[in-house]
C-alpha cells in the first residue's frame, strides 16, 4: 500500500512538473487573446537600433510585455519576446521616464523590462 501511494505521488508530481512547461509562441498567443492591452511604443517614437516594438498586456493583474527586437541595427527581421510579471511602476517608468533616468528607450527597456524575460520555451 505504502508503495502505490508512493508511486501515486511520484506520478502526480511529474505530471505537475510536465504540465507547467509552456511554449513561448503559446503564451504569447494567449496573451495577445486573452490580455488587455496597456499600451504599445512603436519604433517611430522608440527611435532605437535594436528596439521594434513594445506592447504591454494586463492579463489576471500581472503585467505582460512583448518586445519586437531588430535582429541588428539594419536589419527589417525581428524576433519576438515576451516578459512577464512586469511590476507596474516598471511598465510606467520605461514608457514615459523617471527622474534621472536617460531618455533613451533602449536603456529603460534595459532597467525595467529585461529581467523579467518568460521562463518558457
Amino acid at each position: 500500500m505504502k508503495k502505490t501511494i508512493l508511486f501515486l505521488m511520484i506520478s502526480f508530481y511529474i505530471n505537475i512538473s510536465y504540465s507547467q512547461e509552456v511554449s513561448c509562441d503559446d503564451l504569447l498567443n494567449f496573451i495577445t487573446e486573452k490580455g488587455y492591452s496597456k499600451g504599445t511604443l512603436s519604433s517611430y517614437i522608440l527611435d532605437s537600433s535594436w528596439l521594434y516594438k513594445v506592447t504591454a498586456y494586463e492579463y489576471e493583474y500581472k503585467t505582460y510585455v512583448i518586445a519586437e527586437i531588430k535582429k541588428n541595427e539594419y536589419s527589417y527581421q525581428t524576433s519576438t519576446y515576451i516578459f512577464c510579471g512586469i511590476p507596474n511602476m516598471n511598465w510606467r517608468n520605461f514608457q514615459y521616464g523617471s527622474y534621472g533616468d536617460s531618455n533613451s528607450y533602449g536603456d529603460r527597456f534595459h532597467k525595467y523590462i529585461i529581467n523579467y524575460k518568460c521562463n518558457c520555451d
